[in-house]
């Protein structure tokens, strides 16, 4: 199976024109783009409203999903009957005609996913670690490639896209908090991730900050209803975030954009002492260290995100104190931002987010908001995958999404 992913045996032709955009014009390109997002945002439409919400001619949109259709990018739904006028046929997305690949780099473990084009995991492989090292993580990605994709046909390995990183930015400055001994974790000072990674894939590499990827799998593939202004909160190992206007996830000027762990939380000491940053409130390590000092065994944060043992009073009390930190962070936020929503997910299990997300809500309500339009703070849709999934959807922003160049502007590796 290895000769099928890397060296001469790679695929040198794929059914889906993959790289859309390097042989069509601009005009037609970005139409193109943009019914696909319609019908990504809306599950499914007729041409006649895809015409109406892009103001296209009837004529143009039909030749667009035309082609898209004999392309196996759309797909026609039953017939739409029982409406004022002729009966309409609405199209969806074909989840079969484009495959992708995540890679999330975590801090206490490390997953590949392989998805299809509306976002449903195909394939996974999950492994966790006491701290992320590079050598590791080459040796990961190199032998589970072939293991991802071993269940698919030469035709199937055709449709795949790229592969996209969700990665935390600057992992060499978190030794104290993931627990590695010495200067373990200035091995990532020198690593190039992406330039690594694409010696071991015959695919285009897209790089993320693991937050914005998560946000960007909530924005591209979420399920909650279409919004188009939210800050996105992800509580993973250390809470990250992204943000989103006019329906596009923004990157920012240095990739940074939604650094929300950063933002301080609590007043700065009498004694001059700095204020506390969110990232030490509203994160799983804090609950990590929190259930190890009580003699208990955390290890299940990681091994079962999505049904964590009993944690008792620790956890009721880490809930509480994060839900205050994002209470404050929604309402920072808010101010700068007129934002539809705070929508909150995480590594965490169901009925544990649905609380960290009722509790924040009812803290927010709690704070003085006079000047502020309410938001509503929402859970995400994705889980515990969302950073991963994300990462897969970054090639598939690159070449199908409308407005790419927000997260794209230094383009794929390899």
């Amino acid at each position: 199976m290895g000769s099928d992913l890397t060296g001469p045996g790679a695929p040198a032709a794929r059914p889906v024109d993959l790289a859309r955009g390097t042989n069509q014009s601009g005009t037609r390109l970005y139409n193109e783009r943009l019914l696909l997002s319609l019908a990504r945002r809306h599950r499914s439409l007729p041409k006649a409203e895809m015409a109406r919400l892009t103001g296209l001619s009837p004529q143009t949109v039909s030749v667009i999903v035309n082609r898209l259709e004999a392309e196996g990018l759309l797909v026609r739904q039953e017939l739409q009957r029982g409406r004022v006028g002729q009966p309409s046929v609405p199209y969806a997305l074909n989840p079969e005609s484009v495959l992708s690949i995540g890679l999330k780099i975590g801090r206490r473990s490390t997953d590949l996913v392989l998805v299809d084009f509306v976002g449903k995991v195909l394939q996974r492989i999950h492994r966790t670690h006491r701290y992320p090292m590079p050598g590791e993580l080459l040796g990961f990605v190199k032998d589970g490639l072939p293991q991802l994709t071993q269940g698919l046909s030469s035709q199937d390995k055709l449709r795949i896209c790229g592969l996209g990183i969700a990665s935390p930015f600057e992992l060499w400055n978190w030794e104290r908090e993931v627990g590695a001994p010495g200067k373990e974790m200035q091995a990532w000072n020198n690593f190039d991730t992406s330039a690594e990674i694409a010696t071991v894939s015959p695919w285009p590499v897209h790089l993320c900050n693991d937050g914005t990827a998560a946000c960007a799998a909530e924005c591209f593939f979420g399920q909650l209803e279409p919004l188009d202004d939210f800050l996105y909160v992800f509580v993973g190992s250390f809470v990250g975030g992204g943000v989103v206007l006019g329906g596009n996830v923004v990157q920012g000027r240095s990739g940074n954009a939604g650094a929300i762990g950063s933002l301080p939380v609590a007043k700065i000491g009498a004694d001059g002492s700095p204020a506390q940053q969110l990232i030490r409130v509203a994160s799983l390590y804090v609950l990590e260290n929190q259930l190890r000092a009580a003699g208990k065994e955390p290890g299940g944060l990681w091994k079962f995100p999505q049904d964590w043992p009993e944690y008792g009073a620790e956890l009721e009390a880490w809930l509480d104190e994060a839900a205050g930190g994002l209470a404050l962070l929604a309402a920072s936020a808010m101010s700068i931002i007129d934002f539809e929503a705070i929508v909150i997910d995480g590594a965490l299990p169901p009925p544990i987010r649905e609380r960290l997300v009722e509790t924040t809500a009812r803290k927010l309500g709690q704070l003085d908001m006079q000047g502020l339009t309410p938001a509503r703070v929402l859970e995400g849709s994705i889980g515990a995958d969302a950073r991963a999934i994300g990462g897969a959807a970054l090639p598939m922003l690159a070449n199908f999404a409308r407005d790419h160049e927000i997260l794209f502007r230094a383009g794929p590796l390899g």
